[in-house]
């Protein structure tokens, strides 16, 4: 009979702490159904909802035991009946897995697999899946950003962030960053910020505004919500919309603030997307490989073993430098 062919991949069994990451050295390689590919992963990018999921903390829980991880650039190692896009060997990335990245090899849903453009490394290509979408969907769908507008970057230097700078850039805003590092102000700039201020100083709001000539700000896309929602209503101007993308807590506001400028909180979710809406940030996307401007920089990188420490790190890091991915 056939040899089962395995592999290493991380498996959550219960909820709780990094702790509970086991990589496992005897789990079967998964086949490939209908409209799925198979993908040798190479490498896989750690995302913090992933730490939010494993702590049992998030709304949705997968059922457990499971393996983490949506965002996996590989090689297509087999594709199952139905699938006409892509064949073995080809250089892919994805936006979401069936059955986990934080392993050697995934299954994925062909129409969450996308071709990986040879100017970019492997890393690089599992920078892109959910910081880039959730960029995307942030200033076009939810605050309908346009051309020629001033937009806020509130934490510019992670995966986001980065995304958030270089796409603003592309489509002809104004685009300022903020970051609390010296290492994290320096990549804002580098990811296309065309102003960079450091969120850790007392008057960065004040900066923020002058550089404005004191109009405000048309949109804020926003990673830590709880630390800066109320600042952030203070510097919009009429009609402004902040995009919240990350939030680690409650935060107290004065609603009165928006009524005065007819400004809008907005939430953002990546797990929103219309099959429209995702063809048409992939379309972007890929327009930003072939002329230049997507450019993931890649931060911390683990090994598959590591993967505890990347999940211990990515929560409790003071300052974000590029996108975190495991190396498998």
């Amino acid at each position: 009979m056939a040899m089962t062919k395995l592999m290493r991949a991380i498996r959550v069994s219960e909820f709780g702490g990094p702790s509970v990451l086991k990589l496992q050295e005897d789990i079967p390689v998964p086949t490939p159904g209908q409209k799925q590919v198979l993908i040798r992963v190479q490498a896989c990018g750690v995302n913090p909802y992933e730490a939010y999921l494993r702590s049992g903390a998030f709304p949705v829980k997968p059922n457990l035991p499971y393996t983490p991880g949506s965002d996996v650039s590989g090689v297509v190692e087999a594709v199952g009946d139905g699938v006409s896009s892509f064949q073995s060997g080809d250089r892919v990335f994805t936006t979401a897995t069936e059955t986990g990245g934080y392993a050697e090899y995934t299954v994925a849903s062909e129409d969450s697999v996308y071709q990986l453009s040879d100017s970019l490394d492997y890393k690089q290509g599992a920078a892109i899946g959910s910081p880039y979408f959730t960029a995307y969907r942030a200033l076009f769908h939810r605050a309908h950003s346009k051309a020629g507008e001033t937009v806020l970057v509130h934490g510019a230097s992670g995966g986001v962030g980065g995304a958030t700078c270089q796409i603003a850039r592309a489509f002809g805003m104004k685009v300022l960053g903020t970051a609390g590092t010296p290492e994290g102000q320096a990549l804002a700039k580098k990811n296309g910020a065309h102003l960079v201020f450091n969120h850790r100083e007392k008057d960065y709001v004040k900066k923020i505004m002058d550089a404005t000539n004191g109009q405000g700000l048309n949109v804020i896309v926003e990673m830590l919500a709880n630390a800066n929602l109320s600042k952030d209503l203070q510097m919009l101007t009429y009609g402004g919309r902040v995009a919240v993308v990350g939030s680690r807590g409650p935060i107290e506001i004065n609603p009165m603030e928006t009524s005065m400028k007819e400004s809008s909180i907005i939430g953002v979710a990546i797990f929103s997307l219309t099959k429209e809406e995702r063809a048409e940030c992939a379309a972007a996307l890929l327009a930003g490989m072939e002329s230049g401007w997507l450019k993931p920089v890649v931060g911390p990188q683990y090994t598959l073993d590591k993967a505890s420490q990347a999940h211990e790190d990515i929560i409790k890091s003071s300052g974000a430098t590029g996108k975190m991915v495991l190396t498998i």
